[in-house]
């Protein structure tokens, strides 16, 4: 086992392990590809992209788990929900921002209230954008089956 799991750069007192896993080329592009810490990206495009992965997953869990899952209505309520989630969501995130970033001296834009507004905005706009595209694709599935299928 100790062949395998090392300490972060042989250094002990760095408090991370180094694993296959976690030091593999794959993981490492993996998450250099993530927006977050994709380079050459600007604070707005994302949270653009990250609001828009978020937004088109809660639509469903609303839908199928909420209290009027078994109801006309269900599909829209769940909308409306994952809507009033983003909107809390956002809140959050623009708190965090306005506390966490007062100094406008950091070499990363997103580190900066200005870079963290437009990261907010980015999620906003991408994450509704994204739970309105659920919500049709969810809505038409009749007819998208049709297409197809015939």
């Amino acid at each position: 086992m100790s062949d395998f799991v090392q300490s972060y750069n042989n250094d002990p007192f760095v408090g991370n392990l180094s694993t296959p896993i976690s030091t593999s080329t794959f993981t490492r592009g993996l998450l250099r590809n993530l927006p977050a810490y994709r380079r050459g990206l600007s604070p707005l495009l994302r949270g653009l992209e990250i609001g828009m992965a978020h937004g088109y997953f809660l639509v469903g869990p609303f839908d199928k788990l909420g209290p009027l899952r078994n109801t006309e209505v269900a599909l829209l309520s769940g909308f409306l929900s994952a809507v009033g989630l983003i909107i809390i969501l956002t809140v959050c995130l623009s708190m965090y921002g306005n506390v966490s970033f007062d100094k406008n001296d950091s070499k990363d834009i997103l580190k900066t209230s200005e870079g963290w507004g437009q990261f907010t905005a980015g999620f906003l706009v991408g994450a509704i954008g994204g739970s309105g595209f659920a919500y049709l694709l969810l809505a038409n599935i009749p007819i998208l089956q049709n297409l197809g299928l015939s």
